[in-house]
């Protein structure tokens, strides 16, 4: 049952939360105007204000995908909605006098899928920040960017999902002193797409001031395209609706949700036979909300300087192999993968993997495709221009090691958000691993609170330099190791699928 009920007036309005097992919480507010009707495909505009109090006690739409997905507890289903642009914000219930560092994240879903609601922010803010979780549109109506195909009457924009994330990051910066957050230590922090978003709003002009450090767990690689590459799969995407140039416009703004979630799907499965350079959804660089690829804004220092960790987990591919089965992680899949590579690149790659082609080194090469390649190539570029921290999650209770996943991707999320103190992490972490997955769950936040705080994860982690390569190993002892995967992050220099 709820304790007691909290309120705060923002900038458009009196917003009220309630207050249970030591946090304030607020749900499912909204910074924007519904992106309904009229506004579907169009930028994200401020939201209106409102008279009298808004009840902000329970989630409300997430964004269009697979029901699936939006699973929140056995047999309940978030519902969906096109009306899903609000953010959620815990804080500690006695919060000190001064304010308190703010950590803003970017959920993950390959830009297709996930919700807000998933992440529950109470273990960090009860630590001392003030928490802010963010839905954006996702999938066609949010990462795909469909702008090529407006006409003189229907205008479509493109990176709406960037759009709506900057948004939010305004509004945190015009409403967070009012929950007790210092809007002038903002740290955006995501996981997986949610990490490979927070690398490109490095990019992102508009962004700029809106937070001072970034935190980028398991960012993915070949999510970012061309202005022509996302004109083609803007074409193909309305072929799938069954429009063509002339009418394409009108079907988009016609179809249901559910038909564009539809249709995407397939796109992507088409995507995933041909290669076409890069992953259908996610940003497109070349216009005024990313004018640059964002990992050449980063190489250039145009991008913002502020203070970054990333990192990945030790076993990326493996949840890959039983789930979502995008990534190349059979013989098969890397052979297709590498067919239209240069022959000395094909035969770089494969040699760091010395097994190749067997199975571990298949699923570790098709992480490294995915993940390292990515975190490897943002650590390099920033490093030069603002101080950025490389790490890499290898801690997994034995029953995650039990059942052949290990470190794999986003099991780091456990430990940040606390869920070995759960119900859930208690069955996780059964088997004698209690102590040590609560003491690495310790760990991690309090070197992300001390990131959030002052821009720096502890004094025993070293900056990363082209010098050393410096790397904190996060297990149930942590440990720094110099440039662990030489010869596998070489190999993955300059690999591009673009052509």
């Amino acid at each position: 049952m709820h304790e007691h009920t909290v309120r705060v007036t923002t900038a458009t309005g009196t917003v009220e939360g309630f207050t249970r097992d030591g946090v304030h919480r607020w749900r499912s507010i909204p910074y924007a105007r519904p992106p309904v009707g009229p506004l579907r495909f169009r930028a994200p505009q401020p939201v209106q204000p409102w008279s009298g109090v808004r009840h902000c006690h329970a989630f409300t739409n997430c964004a269009p995908q697979q029901r699936w997905y939006t699973m929140i507890g056995v047999g309940k289903y978030q519902p969906r909605g096109e009306d899903c642009l609000t953010l959620n914000v815990v804080t500690p219930q006695d919060a000190p006098g001064e304010a308190l560092p703010v950590m803003v994240f970017v959920h993950g879903g390959g830009y297709i899928l996930g919700s807000s609601a998933l992440y529950d922010g109470a273990a960090l803010a009860r630590r001392g920040c003030v928490y802010v979780s963010v839905n954006y549109r996702l999938g066609a109506l949010g990462c795909l960017d469909l702008s090529s195909l407006s006409t003189s009457e229907i205008t479509i924009d493109s990176n709406l999902f960037l759009r709506d994330l900057v948004l939010a990051l305004q509004w945190v910066r015009d409403n967070i002193a009012a929950f007790g957050g210092d809007p002038d230590k903002v740290t955006v922090f995501g996981e997986s797409a949610g990490a490979h978003a927070v690398a490109t709003l490095m990019a992102v002009p508009d962004a700029k001031g809106l937070f001072s450090r970034a935190i980028s767990q398991s960012p993915a690689a070949g999510m970012v395209r061309s202005q022509e590459v996302a004109a083609e799969f803007a074409r193909r995407f309305a072929a799938l609706l069954g429009a063509g140039k002339q009418d394409a416009a009108q079907r988009l703004m016609q179809a249901s949700p559910a038909e564009l979630v539809a249709a995407q799907d397939r796109l992507i499965e088409q995507g995933v036979q041909d290669l076409l350079g890069a992953f259908p959804i996610g940003p497109s660089f070349g216009d005024d909300c990313l004018p640059l690829d964002p990992m050449d804004a980063l190489r250039r220092g145009q991008a913002h300087r502020v203070p970054l960790i990333v990192g990945t987990n030790a076993e990326e591919g493996r949840l890959f192999t039983r789930w979502l089965k995008l990534l190349p992680t059979t013989e098969s899949m890397i052979e297709a993968l590498l067919a239209e590579t240069d022959p000395a690149a094909r035969e770089r790659i494969t040699r760091a993997y010395p097994d190749y082609p067997k199975r571990e080194a298949c699923i570790r090469l098709g992480g490294d495709f995915a993940f390292n390649s990515a975190a490897w190539e943002i650590a390099e570029a920033h490093t030069r221009h603002a101080p950025t921290y490389l790490y890499r999650y290898d801690y997994s209770p034995r029953t995650l090691r039990w059942s052949g996943l290990g470190a794999t991707h986003a099991t780091e999320l456990l430990a940040v958000f606390g869920v070995y103190r759960t119900r859930f992490g208690a069955l996780l972490s059964a088997a004698g691993d209690r102590r040590s997955a609560r003491r690495v769950s310790r760990e991690i936040q309090r070197r992300w609170l001390s990131f959030s705080h002052a821009g720096v994860p502890g004094d025993d982690w070293p900056a990363y330099a082209e010098t050393d390569r410096a790397v904190m190993v996060i297990d149930s002892r942590p440990r720094v190791e110099f440039d662990p995967h030489a010869e596998r992050r070489i190999a993955w220099q300059n690999f591009s699928l673009a052509r």
